[in-house]
């Protein structure tokens, strides 16, 4: 536990359902008493595991926000064995804001991890979840999503474990989550990590964690807001804490290793030539930039360095120069 100033309305070895906030302490001009709301909530009931659940680590990424919200109203702690937290506006000013990053600090809270108690709010927050629930749960669940700037498909994301049985419980939440697609990543894990995000702070803490990109581009996709409903519910009955969930066929997961980013060179309009899923050759021109500004300029044309398959592809199509257009990955060694 920190020495964190933040306040928890809601009692962690409580059994029920509880909901409320941590009161982030934030003295400003028109509020010098004040404090940031992050909603909270818990559902226990006996003995069982504890998942950590977290939504809004970026405030503009959606359909984690509504699936943990609707798990929150839907699930009572009749239905479920052992303990669930749940964050669905973790960053809750960039969240209420619908930005990737805090408007009040500019903090990146899935870059923030270990954080400080004493420190801007982001930062604070950051050391709530790594220092003070953390070392409550078994297992973590960070949804994010490509944001405004970015649209993956459902894909969840995985370290290869530090150790037989991690990488163990990873694969099986893999085969539980059922995404069409899981990006592996290669290096790091443990709890010497010294990655400085949820994931991170999850290996810190001997925490089992798992991460999904959902969509993007600033909106809702229904279709994969379904697959992450179905998804989150698998993932507890095959934890055995949703007995009475009866999950249907495993459709299968494509494992995927990143292989690097895209990205444009020139200012202007994007103009792709691959879509999410397409095959993409070494030194392939995979989309250009066009001028519209100077519309007698030829367009410059944008190569991938990688050969693979897109995993994600840009939402936005304003560019300028160092702007990621896509992201390569290619099938699992």
């Amino acid at each position: 536990m920190s020495a964190t100033l933040i306040t928890s309305e809601v009692d962690f070895a409580q059994e029920g359902k509880q909901t409320g906030y941590l009161q982030v302490p934030h003295s400003v001009h028109c509020s010098a008493y004040g404090w940031i709301p992050v909603p909270v909530a818990v559902i226990s009931d006996s003995e069982g595991p504890t998942v950590l659940m977290i939504a809004g680590n970026h405030g503009d990424e959606y359909e984690g926000q509504i699936a943990l919200t609707k798990l929150v109203q839907e699930l009572s702690p009749k239905d479920i064995l052992g303990r669930i937290i749940l964050l669905t506006m973790a960053n809750y000013p960039a969240a209420a804001a619908g930005l990737r990053t805090s408007p009040i600090d500019e903090g990146n809270l899935n870059r923030t991890f270990p954080g400080d108690p004493r420190g801007t709010p982001t930062q604070m927050i950051a050391d709530y979840i790594e220092n003070n629930l953390m070392p409550l749960a078994d297992y973590m669940v960070d949804l994010h999503s490509g944001g405004s700037s970015l649209f993956y498909p459902p894909t969840m994301l995985r370290g290869m474990g530090h150790n037989e049985g991690e990488a163990t419980k990873l694969t099986s939440l893999q085969a539980a989550f059922d995404l069409p697609y899981a990006w592996v990543f290669t290096g790091g894990g443990g709890p010497n990590s010294t990655a400085r995000t949820a994931l991170g702070a999850a290996n810190r803490n001997g925490v089992t964690g798992i991460m999904a990109e959902l969509g993007g581009g600033g909106g809702v996709d229904l279709d994969i807001l379904r697959q992450t409903e179905r998804g989150l519910r698998r993932i507890l009955h095959s934890l055995g804490m949703l007995p009475g969930y009866r999950p249907d066929a495993t459709r299968g997961t494509r494992e995927l290793n990143a292989r690097g980013s895209v990205f444009a060179y020139e200012a202007g309009l994007f103009e792709p030539f691959k879509e999410i899923g397409d095959p993409v050759h070494e030194g392939e021109i995979v989309g250009q930039v066009q001028h519209p500004d100077a519309p007698w300029k030829m367009p410059d044309p944008v190569r991938s360095p990688y050969a693979g398959i897109v995993l994600c592809k840009r939402a936005m199509g304003q560019v300028k120069r160092g702007d990621a257009v896509y992201q390569i990955a290619g099938d699992a060694a």
